[in-house]
């Protein structure tokens, strides 16, 4: 089946970034900072973030692109920190997606709003639904962390908003918003796998 063959293709390039990070990670990595100290510091920035944007109309470029990359950073090295020192919790897989979420859509809002608000509409609509769907399938003691369709959602958006961010407030090119159309299918299949999960557990 073509989306196995794409999940199990995005899985392997996960498991060697991974293995790529493990070798910083396992030798270096602080161990007083826990994977979830990460997930923290990301809502921590998202909400920041937030406040210069939408209540100070804060337009400073490095500023927004600075704190906006370091979110996106704790969210690459969170999971592999968790997986390489063995600290992996249920809480923390929960989190995870939420503090995604909540780095992101302000970012969306902030950049999408004026002129592409069908794609707004549509980002905010999957997020929605993955959202309820993450809900029901905690109400059934599934697995909520987030699948690889999930995690290269949120790679594909963390790239293309720190673009259209740069080029702020030029619109952006036709090329990113194109990447953020094509993201709507991974957040979909996202969709689709969780609500498979939650059959085979039933």
């Amino acid at each position: 089946m073509i989306i196995d063959d794409l999940k199990y293709f995005l899985e392997k390039i996960d498991h060697y970034r991974d293995k790529l990070l493990f070798v910083f990670i396992k030798p270096f990595w602080p161990r007083i900072i826990t994977p979830n100290h990460l997930t923290y510091l990301r809502i921590t920035v998202s909400l920041v973030l937030f406040v210069l944007l939408f209540f100070f109309g804060i337009e400073n470029k490095l500023l927004i692109i600075s704190l906006f990359c370091l979110g996106a950073a704790t969210d690459l090295f969170d999971g592999s920190v968790a997986r390489g020192l063995n600290k992996a919790t249920k809480f923390g897989a929960m989190l995870d997606p939420i503090a995604d979420r909540i780095l992101i859509l302000p970012i969306a809002i902030y950049s999408l709003y004026g002129s592409h608000k069908w794609l707004l509409l549509l980002l905010l609509l999957t997020e929605l639904i993955g959202a309820v769907v993450a809900i029901f399938n905690k109400t059934k003691k599934s697995d909520v962390k987030a699948n690889i369709f999930g995690k290269t959602k949120m790679v594909l958006w963390a790239f293309v908003f720190a673009v259209i961010l740069m080029a702020w407030p030029n619109e952006p090119s036709i090329f990113f918003v194109g990447l953020l159309w094509i993201s709507l299918i991974f957040s979909i299949l996202s969709i689709i796998i969780n609500k498979r999960l939650t059959r085979h557990e039933k």
